[in-house]
């Protein structure tokens, strides 16, 4: 489905690139795909490759008021430390690479349906639809970088990424996964939101 899908980007591991992003930007270098696991004390993510090999895995630590999270590779190498910044009018994470590189992912208040979020320190931009659950990853000269699909009704929080600049990996990952933790929190923002002004109601 996702293949074909023209609004929707995400497909599943061993599906064909999706053909809205084979005509904007050409076929991905690969493509990398997400899993959440469910019903743990910590928040933990799989990233596997087409052949659903681990690549990578984050792992969040329960509780953690600053919602940190490690990044390893499949050998159990350090590849990124997020955590997040409280205290804040919108939100914003804060990513150290393993090579010591350092960048900040914050969201822009007030795009209704467009979600615009900076990486401050690369130059970068990640930009969203919030509707299509979909997301571009541009660079400073405004090349695509990455192109992002969720899966709509996952139990698991599924993700898939075209990957269209190998040499940036680690940082897409990193920057993924900081996007499905602000996307969580907005999530249980809106609900916590919902059921205030219900029971007001």
């Amino acid at each position: 489905m996702g293949v074909f899908s023209k609004y929707h980007r995400f497909r599943e591991a061993g599906e064909a690139a999706n053909v809205n992003n084979v005509a904007r930007f050409g076929e991905p270098d690969h493509s990398l795909f997400t899993t959440s696991k469910v019903f743990t004390l910590h928040k933990h993510i799989d990233i596997t490759d087409a052949q659903e090999r681990v690549l990578y895995e984050a792992n969040t630590k329960f509780p953690s008021l600053h919602d940190k999270t490690d990044i390893t590779d499949a050998q159990g190498n350090h590849v990124a430390h997020i955590q997040r910044k409280i205290l804040t009018l919108h939100q914003r994470h804060f990513v150290t690479m393993a090579d010591g590189t350092r960048f900040e992912v914050s969201n822009e208040l007030w795009h209704l349906v467009k979600d615009i979020n900076n990486i401050e320190g690369l130059g970068w931009q990640l930009r969203g639809n919030i509707m299509a659950l979909n997301f571009e990853l541009y660079d400073r000269d405004n090349s695509i970088i990455a192109v992002i699909g969720q899966k709509m009704f996952s139990l698991h929080d599924k993700y898939s990424i075209d990957i269209y600049r190998p040499e940036y990996e680690d940082k897409v990952v990193a920057i993924l996964v900081t996007l499905q933790h602000m996307i969580r929190d907005r999530e249980a923002s809106s609900a916590v939101s919902s059921s205030s002004s219900s029971s007001n109601n």
